[in-house]
């Protein structure tokens, strides 16, 4: 088991444009569907496996390209450190003066640390005194947990 960290940033507007962060449904539109509707089928199943944008469901970072990948780490306490190096690094910008103290950011890495020890995924996001928002992710690999199937992308 390992564990995989990833990084975004960018405008709350890209952000929330859901459609582009869940994988297409299995089965395409059927035949006769509205003209629309296949034309989004086909752009969502042919951006989501490529776009940055942070998916829905934290597991399927590991679906996205290698490249995108921040830092790989045998470690849980080293995945969350990175984590915890991140989070006070944004931690200044955050809107809401609560998320900036210290020790709300330390039970952050500490929880991080706790659940990627037992195998689970971390992610946090937060919103910044502009209009942009980081999303933080660590994703155990090798299997995931949530989604068994998806392949580790540094195989």
């Amino acid at each position: 088991m390992h564990h995989h960290g990833y990084l975004w940033t960018g405008p709350k507007e890209r952000f929330d444009q859901e459609a582009l962060r869940r994988p297409s449904h299995p089965e395409p539109p059927p035949a006769g569907s509205k003209p629309e509707l296949i034309q989004r089928y086909r752009e969502v199943a042919a951006e989501f496996p490529t776009v940055d944008l942070p998916p829905l469901e934290t597991a399927y970072w590991l679906t996205k390209p290698r490249s995108l990948v921040r830092g790989t780490w045998d470690e849980p306490k080293e995945a969350a450190a990175w984590l915890g190096e991140r989070l006070a690094e944004y931690a200044p910008r955050f809107a809401s003066e609560a998320e900036r103290v210290t020790t709300h950011l330390t039970l952050l890495v500490n929880s991080a640390d706790e659940r990627l020890g037992e195998g689970g995924d971390v992610s946090h996001g937060f919103y910044l005194e502009r209009p942009s928002y980081p999303s933080l992710a660590v994703v155990t690999c090798s299997p995931n947990r949530s989604k068994p199937e998806l392949a580790c992308p540094a195989q």
